[in-house]
């Protein structure tokens, strides 16, 4: 359903299940139903295909006693590599002074600027963002959402939700809509839009939620 190199916006009510979906692509659900396949290449178990994912979660879970450097560096040190990394965000989110500061005195917004930064560190080829600006000011959201919109120019696949549909419309280039852990539709947001009649993609969201199309 997350066409190479588009962005898509996975949608859907509470429960639908957009979040086992995203477990399952990360490997962190073993069992589901159907196939997973990242580059035509199904995976099995190995989580070599994880290096090419860069991921932010909606809450992340930081030791809370590390500093902001410790935590980009243990990453480092974890994937073994300092090469062709990408500190665009670091630098636009003015996070050089944060680095000494401990992870459990940072506001939520600082926290997600952090979140943020770490997910396209390695200049992964895919990024799985999950309520991308949640906790974030109109600035800081502004510079993510311009962020993500060049790395999709610079070739990569992007697949993220938000429950602010209202804010996110317009980086969407493709919908994912799932509704009881199925996929009801996948396609352009004018298309989706076309087939609810409705105006937009949040009207188009609420009037399928509703019972309205069928």
């Amino acid at each position: 359903i997350i066409e190479h190199g588009k962005i898509t916006y996975l949608v859907g009510p509470n429960g639908s299940g957009k979040t086992t979906l995203i477990k399952s692509i990360l490997g962190l659900i073993k069992k589901y139903d159907g196939n997973i396949k990242i580059d035509g290449t199904q995976i099995n178990g190995d989580c070599e295909y994880r290096n090419e994912i860069g991921y932010m979660p909606q809450s992340p879970s930081f030791p809370e006693n590390l500093t902001v450097k410790n935590i980009f560096d243990m990453v480092k040190d974890l994937r073994n590599t300092a090469k062709n990394l990408d500190e665009e965000l670091i630098s636009k989110f003015n996070l050089e002074k944060e680095m000494s500061k401990r992870l459990k005195n940072l506001s939520g917004g600082t926290l997600q600027k952090v979140n943020a930064s770490l997910a396209f560190l390695f200049n992964p080829k895919i990024l799985i963002i999950d309520e991308p600006t949640a906790g974030l000011d109109p600035v800081a959201s502004g510079i993510l959402k311009d962020k993500i919109l060049k790395e999709n120019q610079n070739g990569k696949t992007i697949l993220f939700t938000s429950h602010i549909i209202s804010e996110l419309e317009d980086l969407a280039q493709n919908i994912a809509f799932i509704l009881e852990g199925k996929l009801w539709f996948n396609g352009t947001l004018e298309n989706l839009i076309n087939l609810t009649g409705e105006k937009n993609l949040e009207r188009s969201v609420a009037s399928v939620m509703l019972g309205k199309v069928v």
